[in-house]
C-alpha cells in the first residue's frame, strides 16, 4: 500500500499570486475550519528561514495553504508571525477573518443596501461584493448562492450600513448569522480541478451547515483517544435567563426565559444592545437559557484516524452521536461539530481536536 503523501505548507502574496514557498518547513502544525467563523492555523518557523526571506510569511498580505495527500485541507491568510526563544510562531486565519479589516467607507455597500426584508445570504454576499471590489482588495474569495427565509430589515427599522459608523464588515457578518435561525458558514479551500489554482469559498448553509450522520460517531476505545473535560460549572449554570435590548430605562426591551426543574434557582443576564426587535430578542434569550443549563457537556474530542470516523467524513455543522465512558461516568447523546484542528505529527499519527457543542441547543430556520 503506497503511503499517503506528507503534509505539504505552502504560501503566496495575496495580490499578485506569486508562489513564495511550496514547501514552507512548519513544525508543530495545528489547523482547522470552524462554524461561522474563519479557524484558525498555528505552527512554528525557523528563524533563520524569516531572517533569509521575509516574505514567506509577511503577515497581512500572505495565503498560506496545508495540503494534505494532494489535496488543500486549509486556507488562509497569515496574520502574526512573532519571535519567541529561538522559535517564530506563525497564526493565520481563513477569509472571513479578512472583513474584520475592513469597513463600509461608502455606506450603504456602496449602494447596495439599505435592507427591508433582506435575505441574510444576500446581505453577506452584497458585503463580500463591496469588499472586493475595492482596489487592492479582492481575495478572490466566492460565496454560495444559498438563499433563506432569515430577513433583515422592516419598513420601520431598515437595516443600514452607515459609513459613520465604523462597524467592520466582519462583524456586520457577525451579527448576520449569529442568531438561532439564521444562516451558518464555514471558510472552505481546495484545488481547482486543473490543481493549478486555488479557490475560495464561503459554504453558506440554509436552514443548517451539516447533516445529523448516522453512519459515523466517536466513542471511548474506538477512536477517541484522551480522556475528554466534562465542564461541571455551577459558576455558568442558570435555568433563568434576563436578556435585555435596545433602549434606555423603561423603555429597555426584556425577555426572560425560565424553567423550574428541581434545582436552586440561578439567574443570568444577558444584554444585546443591537437588538431592536422582541421575537429577536426571545430567540437569543431561549437559546442562552439551553446554553447555560446544560451542565456536563463535553467540549471537545481528540480522535484518531479509524474506519469508525475517518478523517474528512465529517464536516463543520454535522451532528455526531458520542459515546464516552470512563472513570467519571458516561456520556452519551447527539453533539454538533463546531470545528477542530488536526495535528499532523502529533505523538502516535495524525490526530484530530474536535470542537462539540449539544444538537440540542441548536434550532433552525425552515424546519
Amino acid at each position: 500500500m503506497t503511503a499517503p503523501a506528507p503534509d505539504r505548507v505552502l504560501t503566496r502574496n495575496v495580490l499578485t499570486g506569486a508562489w513564495l514557498s511550496t514547501a514552507l518547513p512548519v513544525t508543530d502544525l495545528e489547523y482547522g475550519p470552524e462554524l461561522s467563523g474563519p479557524g484558525e492555523l498555528r505552527g512554528v518557523l525557523s528563524p533563520r528561514l524569516i531572517a533569509s526571506n521575509p516574505s514567506v510569511a509577511d503577515p497581512g498580505t500572505t495565503e498560506i495553504f496545508v495540503e494534505s495527500a494532494g489535496q488543500i485541507e486549509w486556507g488562509g491568510l497569515v496574520w502574526d508571525v512573532r519571535e519567541q526563544g529561538n522559535e517564530y510562531r506563525i497564526e493565520a486565519a481563513s477569509w472571513s477573518s479578512y472583513l474584520m479589516k475592513r469597513f463600509d467607507l461608502d455606506g450603504e455597500h456602496g449602494g447596495r443596501g439599505p435592507y427591508t426584508f433582506a435575505d441574510r445570504c444576500q446581505v453577506i454576499r452584497n458585503i463580500w461584493e463591496y469588499a472586493q471590489s475595492i482596489p487592492d482588495g479582492n481575495l478572490g474569495v466566492t460565496v454560495d448562492s444559498t438563499t433563506s427565509t432569515s430577513k433583515v430589515g422592516t419598513p420601520e427599522e431598515v437595516w443600514h450600513s452607515n459609513w459613520w459608523d465604523l462597524k467592520s464588515l466582519g462583524s456586520q457578518v457577525d451579527d448576520l448569522v449569529s442568531e438561532q435561525a439564521t444562516p451558518e458558514y464555514t471558510c472552505v479551500t481546495t484545488w481547482n480541478a486543473a490543481k493549478t489554482d486555488v479557490v475560495k469559498r464561503i459554504k453558506l448553509g440554509w436552514p443548517r451547515l451539516g447533516a445529523r450522520r448516522r453512519d459515523i460517531e466517536f466513542s471511548s476505545g474506538v477512536n477517541i483517544i484522551e480522556e475528554p473535560e466534562k465542564a461541571r460549572a455551577g459558576d455558568d449554570y442558570a435555568q433563568v435567563v434576563i436578556g435585555t435590548g435596545a433602549g434606555d430605562g423603561s423603555a429597555k426591551l426584556k425577555q426572560v426565559s425560565a424553567v423550574r426543574n428541581g434545582r436552586l434557582r440561578l439567574e443570568h443576564v444577558a444584554d444585546y444592545p443591537e437588538v431592536s426587535g422582541n421575537d429577536v430578542l426571545k430567540q437569543r434569550v431561549e437559546w442562552e437559557r439551553a446554553f447555560r443549563q446544560s451542565l456536563g457537556r463535553v467540549d471537545q474530542v481528540t480522535l484518531r484516524d479509524t474506519p469508525a470516523a475517518p478523517f474528512g467524513s465529517w464536516q463543520v455543522g454535522d451532528d455526531v452521536y458520542t459515546r464516552i465512558h470512563n472513570a467519571w461516568g458516561s456520556y452519551t447523546g447527539w453533539c454538533r461539530v463546531t470545528g477542530w484542528r488536526i495535528n499532523p505529527t502529533a505523538p502516535g499519527g495524525r490526530q484530530a481536536v474536535v470542537s462539540l457543542q449539544p444538537s440540542a441547543m441548536y434550532t433552525y430556520g425552515g424546519q
